[in-house]
């Protein structure tokens, strides 16, 4: 059986429950939903601004943690991204098109209800990261 590693970082938002930034299982790791938390700040507060700079933040902090794990945003497999309101979708494909190079990771997008802390956004990624050998 393979061993579960968690992923920590600094870099990134604190999980504000009981589950980690992230979860590697061999080449696989599984990035946990990011909302537009500014890791800098102690308050745990989302930026200040519309979607395309909580859309910014939340890569800032995929990029954090999938670095974390030894990987890249390049590595990305899949992204979730839940919207709160999907007239913003052609804003955040702009911007995910800014962060992540073709081929660009398989994705889903929801238009959901409502998010923590009030997040407009929030993104969660499947990387898969491979040696050079692999």
């Amino acid at each position: 059986m393979t061993k579960l590693e968690q992923i920590q970082t600094t870099s990134a938002p604190a999980a504000i429950g009981p589950y980690s930034q992230a979860i590697k299982s061999g080449s696989m790791v599984f990035l946990s939903g990011q909302i537009p938390l500014d890791p800098t700040t102690k308050s745990k507060e989302l930026v200040n601004g519309g979607i395309e700079i909580q859309t910014h933040q939340i890569f800032k902090n995929l990029i954090a943690v999938a670095e974390a794990a030894g990987g890249s945003l390049q590595d990305a497999v899949k992204l979730t991204i839940y919207m709160t309101n999907l007239d913003n979708f052609s804003d955040v494909n702009t911007i995910m098109a800014e962060y992540c190079n073709e081929p660009y990771p398989a994705r889903a997008t929801v238009q959901v209800s409502a998010l923590p802390k009030g997040a407009l956004i929030e993104i969660d990624a499947i990387l898969a990261i491979h040696r050079a050998s692999d």
